[in-house]
């Protein structure tokens, strides 16, 4: 009996492209909400900026991000 193997899905992945035509890093997109989720977690600890940790995440969802 011949052995058979099976090749795994393959996944397609899509980067976010930057204005400037390079791909995007997580840690570079949506400045203006990962500022003042930053700023918010700094000052007054996680628990109390949830609506701010969420926008962020949106906002990098919107642009494609898996998380």
């Amino acid at each position: 009996m011949a052995a058979t193997t099976i090749a795994p899905a393959a996944e397609t992945t899509t980067v976010p492209i930057g204005k400037d035509g390079k791909p995007l890093k997580p840690c570079c997109a949506c400045p203006e909400t990962k500022k003042a989720r930053d700023q918010c977690v700094f000052n007054q600890g996680e628990e109390n900026c949830l609506e701010l940790i969420k926008a962020h995440q949106q906002c990098l969802r919107d642009l494609g991000f898996k998380i």
